[in-house]
C-alpha cells in the first residue's frame, strides 16, 4: 500500500506515463507562486504573472476582458458594433482595405449565428444589420477556442489567467514566451470541439489574422501581445502606431 506522502505527491502529477500528450503539452506547476490565485478568473483585467494588475493604466470602465476586447470596435461608443465599424477597427489596426472589408462582414455575421439561440440582441427580433451589442456580447463567445475568456454563461468573458498560461506551456515549445506559426496551428488543432465547424474556422480565422498583424521580426507571436488580444491593448498600440507613422 502506497504511503501517505506519496499518494500526496501523485495526486499533483501533470504526466501521466501511458498518456505522452501529457508530456507534449505541459502544464506550468509554479504558476500559483508567479501570480496570486491564477484559477480565479479575473472580471475585468487580463492578468498574467508580469501584469499582476493586467495592463498599467488602462480603466477598464466596469466592462468584462470579452466586452473591452470587443469595444475597441464600437467606434461611435453607443454600445453597439455594426459592420461598418468592424471594418473602421480593422483599417485603425492596420489591416488592408480587402481584409477589412471580408472581416468587417464575416466577424459580424458569424457573431450573428452563434447568436441565435441566446441573441446579443436586446430582444428576440434578429437584426438585418449585423449588428452585436457589447452588453451581451458573451452570449456569443464561440467553441474550440483558448477557453481564456471563460465560458459559463452568467459569467463569461472573464478572464482565466490559467488558460492563458496553458497557451504557452503546452504549445510554446521553441520559445517559452511565444508562439512560431506551426505551435499555433498546432494549438488550434488541439482546442478544436468535435462537429464544431463554425467554431474552427472562427478560431482559425482569429488566430491567423492576430499573426498576421502582430507578429515580430522573427516570425513570432510574443505571450504580451497575445496578452493584448483579449482586453484590446494590443489594439490600441497598433492604432496609435499607424497614427504615429
Amino acid at each position: 500500500m502506497a504511503s501517505p506522502s506519496s499518494v500526496a505527491v501523485s495526486s499533483l502529477e501533470t504526466e501521466a506515463t501511458q498518456a505522452a500528450v501529457t508530456r507534449e503539452r505541459k502544464l506550468n506547476p509554479d504558476l500559483q507562486e508567479q501570480l496570486p490565485k491564477p484559477y480565479l478568473a479575473r472580471a475585468m483585467v487580463a492578468v498574467d504573472a508580469d501584469h499582476p494588475n493586467g495592463t498599467e493604466g488602462r480603466d477598464p470602465r466596469g466592462m468584462s476582458v470579452l466586452q473591452q476586447h470587443v469595444a475597441f470596435f464600437d467606434r461611435n461608443g453607443d454600445g453597439i458594433v455594426y459592420p461598418w465599424e468592424t471594418f473602421k477597427g480593422m483599417r485603425a489596426i492596420g489591416c488592408g482595405f480587402f481584409t477589412s472589408l471580408v472581416f468587417g462582414f464575416l466577424i459580424n455575421l458569424v457573431m450573428r449565428i452563434l447568436s441565435m439561440s441566446y441573441p446579443t440582441q436586446p430582444g428576440w427580433l434578429p437584426s438585418l444589420l449585423l449588428s452585436v451589442h457589447i452588453k451581451n456580447i458573451h452570449k456569443a463567445k464561440h467553441g474550440s477556442d483558448s477557453e481564456t475568456y471563460d465560458t459559463l454563461t452568467l459569467k463569461g468573458g472573464m478572464f482565466d489567467p490559467s488558460k492563458f498560461d496553458a497557451i504557452f506551456s503546452k504549445y510554446g515549445r521553441t520559445h517559452p514566451d511565444a508562439l512560431t506559426k506551426d505551435e499555433m496551428n498546432l494549438m488550434l488543432k488541439a482546442n478544436r470541439n468535435i462537429y464544431d465547424f463554425l467554431g474552427w474556422i472562427a478560431a482559425i480565422g482569429e488566430w491567423h489574422l492576430l499573426y498576421s498583424v502582430a507578429k515580430d521580426k522573427d516570425g513570432l507571436l510574443q505571450r504580451e501581445t497575445v496578452r493584448g488580444v483579449f482586453d484590446a491593448s494590443l489594439f490600441e498600440r497598433l492604432q496609435d502606431s499607424k497614427k504615429s507613422s
